[in-house]
C-alpha cells in the first residue's frame, strides 16, 4: 500500500460517514451545553478542530506527499493548529467566566491527542508498507534465483534425455519413442509452471510422474517409483516446482550413486488443515555434512519462508528402514484459497 492510498484510507470518508460524524459531534456538544460542562466543551473543540484541518490538508496534498512529507505535514499542521485555537479557547472560556487550562497544558493536550490519533495509524501503515516492500523484493530475488537455477538444470536435463533418446533410437526404437512422448508431456506440464506463481498438487504430481518415467527409461530396472495423489487433493494449489525439487533430489542423491534397485515413493495427504507431501527413497541417502544443504533445497526453504512464513515447513530426514524422507508441509486451507 503506497502513501497516497494509506492517507485516503485513514483520513477520508464517504458523505454518509461525514454526516454521521458531524451528528455525533453535535450530540456531544449539545450534551456538554445542557450539562454546563463548558470547560470540557471548549477543550473538546480545541482538539477536534485542528484534527479536522490536518485531515483536510493531508487529503488535499495526498498525491504529492511521500511518507516523510505526510509525517512532516501532520506534525506541522497539528502544532500550528494547536497554537491557532489557543486564543479562541481562552476567549470562549473567559466569556463563560470559566477557568481555562494553562497555555502549555492546552498545547500539550491538543498536540498530543492529535498526534496519537492521526500519527500512529500513519506510522503503522508506513511500517506495513515497508514490510510488504521488503517481502516483495525478497520474493523477486527468490524468483530470479529460481529462474537461474532452472536455467542451469533444464539444459543439463534436456541434454541427458536427448542423448539417451539418440542411443535408444539406434538400439531400441520403441523405447526411444516412449522417452520422447514422456519428454513432450513433461515439457507440456513444466513450461507453463515456470511462468506461473501457483500450480496444483495434481499438476505437480503429473509433472513428477513424467520426470520419473523418463528417469526409469534412463536407469532401467534400477529405478522403481510410485506416486499416490488422492483425487480429492488434486485441485489443492501449491507453489510450482517445489515437488520437482524434491523428486530431482531423490534421483540425484538416491538413485545415481547407488548400484542396484532404488525405490522412490511420492505421497500426499491432508490432516487438520495441513497438506503433507513426502518423497521417500531407499537409495544412497545424503551424508551428515551435506544433509539438506544443496542449492535447490536452500531455495525451497527460502521460498517457503517468503510465501508462508512459519505456516509451512520442510524436513529432510532418515526414516524407518533406512529410507531418506523429504517431508513438505503446507497450509492446505490457504492453498485452496489461492486456487480459488
Amino acid at each position: 500500500m503506497d502513501c497516497t492510498h494509506a492517507i485516503r484510507r485513514l483520513y477520508g470518508c464517504t458523505w454518509r460517514q461525514g454526516l454521521l460524524s458531524l451528528l455525533c459531534l453535535a450530540l456531544v456538544a449539545g450534551a456538554a451545553l445542557v450539562l454546563r460542562r463548558y470547560a470540557l466543551l471548549a477543550l473538546f473543540s480545541a482538539i477536534v478542530v485542528p484534527g479536522f484541518v490536518t485531515c483536510a490538508l493531508l487529503l488535499a496534498a495526498a498525491r504529492r506527499l511521500g511518507w516523510t512529507g505526510a509525517t512532516i505535514l501532520l506534525l506541522a499542521a497539528t502544532g500550528i493548529g494547536a497554537w491557532a485555537v489557543l486564543p479562541a479557547y481562552k476567549s470562549v472560556l473567559a466569556a463563560w467566566d470559566v477557568h481555562a487550562l494553562p497555555d502549555q497544558q492546552l498545547l500539550a493536550c491538543v498536540f498530543g491527542v492529535n498526534v496519537a490519533v492521526l500519527g500512529l495509524p500513519l506510522w503503522f501503515a508506513r511500517t506495513r508498507a515497508r514490510a510488504q516492500q521488503l517481502a516483495d523484493l525478497r520474493n523477486a530475488a527468490l524468483a530470479a534465483e529460481l529462474k537461474a537455477l532452472q536455467a542451469q538444470v533444464e539444459p543439463h536435463f534436456l541434454y541427458n534425455t536427448l542423448a539417451n533418446t539418440r542411443y535408444l533410437a539406434r538400439h531400441q526404437p520403441q523405447r526411444a519413442v516412449e522417452m520422447l512422448e514422456h519428454l513432450i508431456a513433461y515439457l507440456h506440464s513444466a513450461l507453463p509452471d515456470m511462468r506461473s506463481e501457483t500450480s496444483t498438487l495434481g499438476r505437480e504430481f503429473e509433472l513428477a510422474g513424467h520426470y520419473l518415467a523418463l528417469m526409469a527409461i534412463r536407469f532401467g530396472e534400477r529405478l522403481q517409483y510410485r506416486l499416490d495423489c488422492p483425487s480429492d487433493l488434486a485441485a489443492v494449489a501449491m507453489p510450482p516446482l517445489l515437488l520437482m525439487t524434491l523428486v530431482e533430489n531423490a534421483v540425484r542423491h538416491g538413485v545415481e550413486p547407488k548400484p542396484g534397485t532404488v525405490r522412490i515413493a511420492v505421497t500426499a495427504g491432508r490432516e487438520h488443515g495441513v497438506l503433507t507431501i513426502v518423497v521417500a527413497d531407499d537409495g544412497a541417502g545424503i551424508g551428515e555434512t551435506t544433509l539438506g544443504s544443496g542449492v535447490g533445497l536452500r531455495n525451497l526453504r527460502e521460498r517457503l519462508q517468503a510465501l508462508y512464513g512459519s505456516r509451512a515447513g520442510f524436513v529432510l530426514r532418515r526414516g524407518d528402514a533406512g529410507l531418506t524422507e523429504a517431508v513438505l508441509t503446507l497450509p492446505a486451507a490457504y492453498a485452496v484459497e489461492l486456487a480459488a
